[in-house]
């Protein structure tokens, strides 16, 4: 079963290599490759979840160089949940994108680059959940990074290439600070392999140790885009190809704090940063929310919630507890797929309407009564309407904050409590505007702003809405919507892995052989 571990990784790279040997020919084969890839990790990807709840971590050694000596491949109870839901998402985005491009006859369009840089895309990410090395870490942001930048600017456009130069910019400037925080962990430690750092990190003076634990910090805060350093998501995401965004929005904010989940589980358990990263957790909850209400477009609306529910991940991480990190675990699951279908049920408004602007919008509750109970049923998810996996997944984060019992606690569980109403608040106002009140008096979808204006093509917009693109969308929703069905089993599983992760001495030992020692508990 360990040889399995690599395949999500080499798999997408594989089929990205073969895409780009393929060419713009060949376009049919180019969506049976990506599509049936992506099929096949998601597969391997629940066998994995099942043998590491079931027997444990799984550690693959790449060249057949054990740890610390070499880098390894770590497939825990977290790292394998993850890589299902990633895989589920991926694999709808990808229906949605091919559906969409045959649909809208884009035979010029460069989808021979599309393929290759969702998959390479998809490489980084899996890769991230996997490694059990801070390089290879660094190497996977890379490369879900390279793919996200041909993803970002596709199709070339003024507004794309503009908000692609903001995400850039951003992405290096934390690339080249992640690089920094890595010498200064190996000048310290001598090693970076994750199962060895949480050996030597004990033994470190304390200084050094702050320094090192709020540096890496700094980096996946960026990538999380936690608050102060959130400004770029808003104005990047929403001008992305729809798959692009929902893809973005779903899975590369969570890449970041999955990364924080490791950083402060395995490596930094209880440390004195918790408290920053509960007011970055506040701040980061109202800010995202404040935001969103004032919106009045649906993609931006969308960006802004994705920040602000952040700030729930991260209140659990630093709470510290079992049971804080289970509401943080089972948040992640929830918000990957919630935030996903949401964007994908948008592009399905743009596609009908020609606009997301929700003062251009009305009537699409009788226009388009499904794509409106698409959009409905996760916003209301993602507001926390009982008893939906939103709604349990606060309540086990309220919970872990009550049981904490500190004044800061308190004031983020009344936060996180504000952040939901105001949520909803986001949501309803979307939903009466755009879908039931009377639509304006000229019909959106032919009140097109001119190329000129906008620096895009108008859209051209068709009552007709291909059924492979409905069901991708229905079928993130339903996704989203079994994690209430099987919270029980799911949140046992979230506990499971926030137990793996506190207790430290399964994952080192798992890849290193021993129990933990130098001082770690």
């Amino acid at each position: 079963m360990e040889a399995l571990v690599s395949l999500p990784v080499l798999l997408p790279l594989l089929a990205a290599g073969l895409k780009l040997a393929i060419g713009a020919r060949l376009r049919r084969l180019q969506s049976l490759i990506s599509i049936g890839t992506l099929g096949g990790v998601l597969v391997v990807s629940v066998l994995l979840l099942i043998e590491a709840d079931t027997n444990g971590p799984l550690v693959t050694d790449l060249g057949g160089w054990p740890a610390p000596v070499g880098i390894c491949l770590v497939a825990d109870r977290l790292s394998t949940l993850m890589l299902v839901v990633s895989s589920a998402v991926t694999l709808c985005v990808m229906i949605y994108a091919v559906t969409s491009a045959y649909a809208d006859q884009e035979l010029t369009a460069p989808m021979g680059i599309f393929h290759p840089a969702f998959l390479v895309m998809v490489a980084g990410v899996t890769d991230a959940f996997l490694t059990g090395d801070l390089f290879n870490l660094f190497v996977a942001f890379e490369m879900l990074l390279s793919g996200s930048y041909v993803l970002l600017t596709f199709g070339g456009t003024q507004s794309r290439i503009r908000a692609g130069a903001t995400y850039t910019v951003m992405a290096l400037a934390s690339s080249m600070l992640f690089l920094v925080a890595l010498a200064v962990t190996y000048a310290a430690t001598g090693t970076l392999a994750i199962a060895q750092l949480a050996e030597r990190f004990p033994t470190l003076p304390m200084h050094v140790r702050l320094l090192i634990e709020l540096t890496l910090l700094l980096v996946f805060a960026i990538k999380a885009a936690m608050f102060p350093l959130s400004a770029w998501l808003p104005d990047s995401y929403p001008t992305a190809p729809t798959p692009a965004t929902a893809v973005f929005a779903g899975l590369l904010t969570k890449v970041g704090v999955y990364s924080v989940i490791r950083l402060e589980a395995l490596l930094f358990p209880g440390g004195p940063v918790s408290t920053l990263l509960m007011w970055v957790a506040l701040a980061t909850m109202l800010t995202g929310v404040f935001g969103a209400v004032a919106q009045t477009d649906i993609k931006r609306m969308l960006s802004f919630t994705l920040v602000s529910h952040i700030g729930y991940m991260v209140f659990g991480v630093a709470l510290s507890t079992v049971q804080g990190l289970t509401g943080a675990i089972f948040y992640v699951v929830h918000h990957i797929t919630v935030q996903t279908s949401l964007f994908l049920v948008t592009g399905l408004i743009e596609r009908r309407t020609g606009t997301t602007s929700v003062d251009r919008l009305g009537g699409l509750m009788t226009a388009a009564p499904l794509i409106a109970v698409l959009f409905f049923v996760p916003a209301m998810n993602l507001s926390g309407i009982p008893p939906m996996s939103g709604f349990l997944g606060k309540l086990v984060l309220v919970q872990a904050g009550v049981a904490d019992g500190t004044p800061l606690a308190l004031t983020l569980v009344a936060g996180g409590l504000v952040t939901s109403l105001l949520t909803l608040y986001a949501m309803v106002k979307t939903w009466g505007k755009a879908f039931w009140r009377e639509p304006p008096a000229e019909h959106p979808g032919l009140v097109m702003e001119s190329e000129e204006a906008t620096g895009e093509a108008p859209i051209v917009t068709t009552a007709a809405m291909p059924v492979l693109l409905l069901g991708s969308s229905a079928a993130l929703v339903a996704l989203a919507l079994s994690f209430t069905v099987l919270a029980g089993p799911l949140s046992s599983l979230a506990e499971r892995a926030a137990g793996e992760l506190m207790a430290r001495e399964p994952y080192i030992s798992a890849v290193l052989g021993r129990t933990i020692s130098g001082g770690g508990s």
